[in-house]
């Protein structure tokens, strides 16, 4: 199964490279990432697609910190809606608790388990993969993001007592100090932060209860992330076709896969590619053509169409009236059976 990442990882990705000698947009096609997802950061990626990234980048550079240096420019706004609810809990361990609940909702392949004795906390982080353990750079940017998240909940004085990371040590460990500022212990078991139990009990003072209240419904709404193919694909599928660019091979993209593959994984699952761009289309059409000064040419070139004509053929197949009735009131009575995307 790919698992997805939200493209706000990616927020200070150009950044970064360019400040090591690279070009992004060139990496990103290397890496075969969709480059129009630095504009749009609520956009799923793969996973596997970032990790490809970061290797490469790291490489290519020479810049053995890569992951580090991304992770030192980001923080609570690279995980979206999760950082705010993160940013708004009363205390640091609440908010400790909620990021560790949460974090599936931004990137599927990540879980946090946080465990108390009397005197510390360990903040264990799991990165699913293929490999026994995620490549070196993955480690980095995610526990290193981890990191300063909780470090923006303290204040930059904050440090944790210790940093295990199961890969080996680069050859430059004091970067490694300098970023964490505590012991680092390399080839360890697990990727975590040790803090001390008291830390937990630290309130933020810019927690808002309502506003926290407000989120944690809003995201719990939102909790069950796609979990099989169709899903996958049917939420890229929605996100393209908001931004009027949606074909199986950019899905592809995004899911790092090829569309031979979606096609077979569709197929398995009793599906199609064309049924789930239909159905997509369906949902948002109605509200492009409800939507005043939208003109049909341009709605049509947005959902994929060759021409309005095609358009308006496969809507009154769809829906079991024209664009013009429709826009008048008519409604069907019974809507028509489901047709094949134009």
């Amino acid at each position: 199964m790919t698992d997805l990442i939200r493209s706000s990882s990616l927020s200070y990705y150009p950044e970064v490279a360019r400040s090591v000698g690279l070009d992004p947009r060139q990496m990103m096609r290397k890496a075969r990432l969709p480059t129009a997802c630095l504009d749009t950061p609520d956009t799923p990626i793969a996973v596997a697609g970032l990790r490809r990234l970061l290797e490469l980048s790291a490489e290519a550079s020479g810049a053995e910190d890569f992951g580090l240096r991304l992770a030192e420019r980001g923080g609570l706004t690279n995980f979206g809606t999760v950082g705010l609810i993160v940013r708004e809990q009363a205390t640091v361990g609440e908010a400790i608790d909620a990021f560790s609940r949460f974090i599936h909702i931004h990137h599927d392949g990540m879980r946090l388990d946080v465990a108390r004795s009397k005197q510390t906390v360990t903040i264990t982080m799991h990165l699913r993969g293929r490999k026994p353990s995620a490549p070196r750079q993955s480690i980095d940017v995610a526990l290193g993001s981890v990191h300063r998240t909780i470090q923006s909940l303290f204040g930059h004085d904050w440090r944790p007592r210790e940093v295990h990371l199961h890969h080996p040590p680069p050859h430059d460990r004091k970067r490694y100090r300098e970023f964490f500022g505590c012991r680092v212990i390399f080839n360890a078991r697990d990727d975590a932060i040790v803090l001390s139990a008291h830390d937990m009990e630290r309130r933020i003072p810019s927690a808002h209860p309502l506003i926290a209240s407000y989120l944690r419904k809003r995201i719990e709404a939102i909790e069950t992330r796609p979990a099989s193919w169709e899903q996958k694909v049917d939420e890229v599928v929605r996100l393209l076709l908001a931004g009027g660019d949606c074909t199986i091979e950019r899905v592809a993209e995004h899911l790092a896969c090829t569309r031979r593959t979606i096609h077979r994984r569709l197929a398995a699952s009793g599906t199609s590619f064309s049924a789930i761009l239909d159905a997509q289309r369906a949902d948002l059409v109605i509200q492009l053509i409800d939507a005043p000064g939208r003109r049909l040419a341009d709605i049509a070139m947005q959902l994929g169409f060759s021409a309005q004509s095609a358009m308006a053929r496969w809507f009154r197949s769809r829906f079991g009236c024209t664009i013009t009735a429709w826009r008048k009131g008519v409604r069907p009575v019974t809507a028509p059976p489901t047709a094949t995307a134009a």
